[in-house]
């Protein structure tokens, strides 16, 4: 099932191509992008690295995209700041934490009915980019931050235009699309987006695969996985424990998806409030996702059935989480182990997460109107159980989670010789061969090979 649900992933349009490039045109570097063993990137993705790292496209002259998604940490932001600064003076809060820029190219576009990868829940609002699903194509999110007001900050396309015109990149502009391809203000901005999106479609630091996971999957030498990391991985599994799956997908597909983990879908937990966030001290304000207010298709009283996805947010990739400094959409939360407790006690102790009100009570899902909480997701572990209950998972499942979760950060590297901690390893095949891995109730981890 879990191969049956990643084959059904379908990659998104790519950027595109550019004819070939005339001879004399050379590969174009950029300063502190990342590189790794790969074929020559195509003239537009070259010029979409230097782009990325172009401080002239903003506002201030002061900002790239490589700012906040720095390629040392994941192409996400380097610092625990729940919001990044920008706009004009560089000292304008974002609304939401940025996220990372890894593992895109398989988002389709948004749709309110999309079929689930899973082949079991029923369609659904899922796809897009950002975390309101509002930019279908890796070019249209780039196009956001730049003209933002409180992020890039340009003050219109043709801003935008007139610094790649005047700037270094003009040449390998026109390399890569043609003589005429600044002429027209419209079609030129287009084009930044497309070049951002073939370089982030090509380069594969964007999507390298390279996580001790991916060597367990793959059953390759120095790829063995700790006795905590595969309890971990059931855990991960167990749908009456942590039932990560029901979101974050974990399977082989045949089209090239490979452990998305994500299953492109939108839900609502109900984090807290984030009074770090400078707009959350208005009371008035609430992010409520695909409703608004960045969204502006979705709003109630204007788009029937809105209201139902009020709350809701798009389901992030979980590659390099442990590389993370804030997570949720907020940045509420400030380690990957606090992400894993709010899911398991959220419900049996609400008030280690939400303050109480005027009247001592615990104001639970403080962050979103009541009148939207019906639209909270009730799954396991989230499953609305009383509060003082036990919660699903024991404290030494929720350390082996974590656990198995840092397996998924790239860039690993087996150590040399035998563990040093002396901790036992696991292969695919002796992990199956342990009676537990098939346990009543829990996914079959024979099944992410």
């Amino acid at each position: 099932m879990l191969c049956l649900a990643l084959a059904a992933c379908k990659p998104a349009t790519e950027a595109p191509r550019a004819a070939a490039a005339p001879p004399a045109v050379q590969r174009v570097s950029a300063p502190s992008a990342p590189t790794s063993p790969q074929s020559p990137l195509s003239p537009a993705a070259q010029l979409g690295a230097v782009l990325f790292v172009d401080r002239s496209l903003s506002g201030s002259g002061t900002m790239s995209c490589a700012t906040c998604h720095d390629p040392q940490h994941a192409f996400a932001p380097a610092n625990d700041l729940a919001v990044q600064l920008g706009g004009a003076d560089g000292r304008q809060p974002g609304t939401r934490a940025v996220p990372t820029l890894m593992y895109k190219e398989y988002t389709n576009p948004y749709s309110d009915t999309f079929e689930n990868p899973d082949m079991i829940s029923p369609p659904g609002p899922g796809g897009g980019l950002t975390w309101d699903g509002r930019a279908n194509t890796i070019a249209e999110q780039a196009a956001i931050p730049l003209l933002a007001a409180n992020e890039m900050a340009a003050r219109d396309k043709a801003a935008v235009v007139d610094a790649v015109r005047h700037g270094p990149n003009a040449a390998a502009f026109r390399a890569a699309y043609g003589p005429a391809a600044l002429d027209d203000t419209d079609k030129a901005f287009a084009l930044v987006g497309a070049a951002l999106q073939a370089f982030q479609v090509e380069d594969r630091s964007f999507h390298p695969y390279s996580s001790k996971f991916d060597r367990y999957r793959n059953n390759k030498v120095g790829g063995a996985l700790t006795d905590a990391e595969v309890r971990g991985l059931r855990v991960f599994l167990d749908p009456n424990k942590g039932n990560c799956m029901a979101c974050h997908l974990l399977g082989g597909g045949n089209d090239g998806s490979q452990d998305m983990t994500s299953d492109y879908s939108f839900s609502a937990i109900g984090v807290p409030r984030n009074p770090a966030i400078p707009a959350n001290a208005d009371p008035r304000y609430f992010d409520l996702g695909l409703c608004g207010p960045l969204r502006t298709d979705h709003r109630p009283g204007r788009d029937k059935g809105a209201a139902a996805t009020c709350g809701m947010f798009k389901t992030p990739v979980l590659r390099n989480v442990a590389t993370r400094h804030v997570f949720m959409h907020n940045g509420v939360f400030r380690s990957l182990e606090e992400v894993v407790r709010f899911y398991n006690t959220r419900d049996t102790a609400p008030q280690d997460w939400y303050p109480r009100d005027a009247q001592g009570r615990v104001a639970k899902f403080n962050d979103l109107p009541a009148r939207y909480r019906a639209n909270i997701d009730g799954q396991m572990p989230l499953d609305k159980r009383r509060a003082g209950s036990p919660p699903p998972m024991t404290d030494q499942e929720m350390q082996d989670l974590v656990a198995f979760l840092k397996t998924l950060t790239d860039g690993y590297v087996p150590p040399p010789g035998p563990d040093a901690s002396g901790a036992h390893a696991h292969t695919v095949a002796n992990a199956m061969a342990d009676p537990a891995a098939r346990k009543p109730g829990a996914a079959n981890t024979a099944e992410v090979q």
